[in-house]
């Protein structure tokens, strides 16, 4: 059955923190649920797709707990909304509950660590389209680029749930081992049989983990990781799609590769993002037009994030 990646209904909601926690090196989990009107909408979420989280009204840490690095533009006012995808949402009996992972990185992240449970955010989704399921597809390969795994991991789950006749294997990469965005590694006996990250263990999904510097897993690229799997694989590229995630150096790279094999690759693309309902035009994203050598523009948050990847212009990165 083809899935469309689209959700209805989207408004601005409030949302009770319930869960706020550290889980690495600057990578937190923030727990979020939804009532009424809201669980409703948020039921529907579509991995890929994002919210808009109004952080204006958060406090600031301590002084003596605000990293050097950050100390100059903590005190920045955050005016913007700011735009998180999520790695899991789960839905019972009208409540609804939402996982955001983030990485404390600017004045906005840095607030958020300040949250508790039982404080209240105001959120507006959900919003943009997310990954979609073309008919055919048996063989999905996840490819997550550092802080672009929610979306990801949130696929896995609807994947392993939902298409019981696709197998996903899951590939997750950073520039080291303290940059991957995960709560751990499975026990010894779990690796050596592929289930290497808890976050796609828990799915009976396999993982693959590379790092730039070798500190983890694979050494190189995640994108040369993949290609060293499709390399020993013999299932048909055309029963094949590839769902992609993080830096757009990464995605341009994972676009190319399937193209070269003939295989179907969806990316989801970032950009800056004011409004994240198509108001304010900030976030264009070119794209070709089909038979034709024109380019037009579209918009990331409206008519992505998640693109088809044979669409998006890469430019010099290809």
């Amino acid at each position: 059955m083809a899935d469309n990646g689209t959700s209805s209904g989207k408004g601005q909601f409030d949302a009770a923190v319930r869960e706020n926690r550290l889980i690495g090196e600057r990578f937190y989990k923030l727990k979020l649920e939804f009532f009424g009107e809201g669980a409703e909408a948020f039921e529907g979420f579509r991995p890929g797709q994002f919210a808009q989280v109004d952080i204006s009204g958060t406090a600031l840490p301590p002084a003596d707990s605000i990293p050097d690095e950050l100390r100059d533009s903590a005190g920045r006012d955050v005016l913007l909304r700011r735009p998180f995808s999520f790695t899991d949402v789960t839905s019972d009996r009208g409540r609804t509950w939402a996982e955001l992972l983030y990485c404390v990185v600017g004045p906005s992240t840095l607030r958020m660590t300040t949250l508790q449970a039982g404080d209240s955010l105001s959120v507006i989704g959900p919003l943009g389209n997310g990954f979609w399921v073309p008919e055919g597809k048996k063989t999905a390969l996840l490819v997550a680029g550092g802080m672009g795994s929610p979306p990801v991991q949130c696929l896995a789950k609807m994947l392993a749930k939902d298409y019981p006749e696709i197998t996903p294997t899951a590939f997750a990469g950073a520039k080291r081992a303290g940059d991957l965005p995960f709560e751990g590694r499975m026990d010894e006996v779990s690796r050596e049989i592929g289930f290497v990250l808890k976050e796609f263990g828990r799915h009976g999904i396999e993982s693959i983990v590379a790092t730039d510097d070798g500190s983890a897993g694979f050494k190189g690229l995640v994108t040369d990781c993949m290609v060293q799997w499709l390399t020993g694989n013999s299932a048909p590229r055309k029963e094949m799609i590839i769902y992609a995630c993080g830096p757009e150096a990464m995605l341009a790279k994972a676009a190319a590769i399937a193209r070269e094999r003939g295989i179907d690759c969806q990316v989801s693309m970032e950009r800056r993002m004011a409004c994240g309902t198509g108001i304010c035009q900030s976030c264009a994203v070119e794209c070709r037009v089909e038979g034709s050598s024109e380019t037009v523009y579209k918009l990331c948050c409206k008519d992505g994030p998640v693109f088809d990847a044979r669409e998006v212009v890469f430019s010099d990165r290809e």
